[in-house]
């Protein structure tokens, strides 16, 4: 198993763990996550995403310390709330209206940095790996300068926010980060 499908098979297990303790024991509401920010939360309130944002951050170290990904180098984060609010204020105002699970998919990131031979075994192998691991979907981003393979963990379930893992080529790292940062982080 290569390194990278073993950070997806990890970070399946642990999105999968993670949402079953926090969802499965009757001590939050289950939502539907497949339908629209409006229909999901018609008042407004949308403290089920602010709440769940501060459980996994609060946590997720130990759920990743009882992985297997000790000798993976990866980078996470758990988003922050105020980016959250811009991403909601973003995709709020559309006039096209997606399920909250299509575009709040990333409260959890990790990303991975590889080489061009590294990338290229990857990418034949995601469609394997999309069915193997029950991810939610997978694509290759192209835009404004950035470039990488965004991965999206959800285990099959619509009542689970997606995680996302970002796989990007060593040679589009720099590039990437000036990227994220013009367009990320308008909310600071």
């Amino acid at each position: 198993m290569t390194k990278t499908e073993k950070l997806v098979d990890e970070i399946n297990l642990v999105h999968q763990k993670f949402s079953e303790d926090y969802f499965e024991t009757d001590k939050v509401e289950k939502i539907n996550l497949s339908h629209t920010l409006q229909k999901l939360f018609p008042n407004g309130d949308i403290k089920h995403i602010y709440n769940y944002r501060l459980n996994l951050h609060e946590s997720i170290n130990d759920y990743l310390m009882e992985s297997d990904l000790e000798e993976i180098k990866f980078y996470y984060r758990v988003k922050t709330r105020e980016s959250i609010d811009d991403k909601i204020s973003r995709y709020s105002e559309r006039s096209d209206q997606y399920p909250v699970n299509s575009w709040l998919n990333d409260i959890f990131g990790a990303r991975i940095v590889l080489n061009d031979d590294e990338i290229s075994e990857v990418i034949a192998h995601l469609d394997e790996w999309q069915e193997k691991y029950g991810l939610k979907n997978w694509y290759v981003r192209n835009k404004d300068g950035y470039n990488g393979i965004h991965v999206y963990f959800k285990n099959k379930n619509n009542f689970y926010f997606p995680w996302e893992l970002q796989i990007w080529n060593e040679k589009d790292k720099q590039l990437n980060i000036e990227n994220h940062r013009k367009f990320k982080r308008n909310f600071v």
